[in-house]
């Protein structure tokens, strides 16, 4: 089909950049002339891509409409091509649209992401970017992990994928010492990050929240309450359909969590703003933990 021509055409242009309707040609398997007749139907479905005459010249998509090919890794490069490729197929008007709609985005500003925490240098915009390569060139990675029931260890990973979740972004690789899948969360992870050797094996990382409830042994539902000094942090943190506004200004919140050591914690990180109201199993340790706060911090 032409489409499927035009991709290539389209893909040769960004590989290589700019050539001429000859060496197009030669590439294609097609005549000059055709060459140049899908440069005409490309240009009129709306693909940047023209002809110059002259010295020079030859066929090149406009500049800036397409990627920086000197600004991408390789392993991005290839993502592109790829991606390009599964944009054929189906008839050629169709496929030419979809070709068309890769390139007719020009607000490259529509969204901006800091990872730094407010006031602070963007030390884990850094570190997102070391992952991100490592990821595309499958390359190892050394570093120690903050861990609450470790401390801080040395991990041997091989980096799969950056996965966002809640309010943070994670790394998911599989960790060589204990032969299995890990999730790193970004934050936790402590400089140096030293880069490793390249690896062939191929990664399949599970899903990082399966799907399904939480096991019943595990599971707490409960009942809390918050001031409404807290009400940013719970429209912030808990799902709308689990907020009921009282009419005081308060918030009920009715949620299941899994009990572990992290759910108190979390829980008492709300200070006097939240009050928990059932069940009493969960009052009961809350309250243990914090008369244990509180006689800690005698004078």
């Amino acid at each position: 089909m032409s489409a499927d021509r035009q991709f290539r055409l389209v893909s040769l242009l960004l590989e290589r950049g700019r050539m001429t309707a000859g060496e197009l040609a030669e590439q294609l398997g097609v005549s000059p002339r055709t060459v140049l007749r899908d440069v005409d139907a490309l240009s009129a479905a709306g693909v940047p891509v023209y002809t110059a005459q002259g010295a020079g010249g030859g066929v090149a998509l406009l500049e800036g409409c397409a990627p920086d090919q000197a600004a991408l890794t390789g392993g991005e490069r290839q993502q592109l091509l790829t991606a390009l490729a599964s944009l054929s197929g189906g008839d050629d008007e169709g496929a030419l649209a979809r070709l068309s709609a890769l390139f007719a985005r020009q607000e490259a500003d529509w969204l901006r992401v800091r990872l730094s925490r407010w006031g602070g240098p963007d030390r884990d915009g850094g570190t997102f970017r070391q992952f991100k390569e490592a990821i595309l060139e499958r390359r190892a990675l050394r570093f120690s992990y903050a861990s609450s029931q470790e401390g801080a260890w040395r991990r041997h990973v091989l980096p799969a994928r950056l996965v966002f979740k809640g309010q943070a972004w994670y790394l998911q690789g599989f960790d060589l010492d204990r032969e299995d899948y890990r999730l790193f969360r970004l934050s936790r992870i402590l400089p140096p990050v030293e880069p490793g050797e390249p690896f062939r094996r191929k990664l399949t990382p599970p899903d990082i929240e399966p799907e399904g409830d939480i096991p019943p042994l595990f599971r707490v539902e409960a009942r809390l309450r918050f001031s409404p000094s807290a009400t940013v942090r719970v429209y912030d943190e808990f799902d709308r359909e689990s907020i009921t506004p009282l009419p005081d200004g308060s918030l009920l919140v009715e949620a299941a969590f899994q009990e572990d050591g992290r759910l108190y914690g979390y829980l008492l990180s709300f200070g006097p703003e939240m009050t928990a109201l059932a069940p009493d199993g969960l009052r009961r340790r809350l309250a243990e933990l914090a008369k244990q706060i509180w006689e800690a911090h005698q004078c």
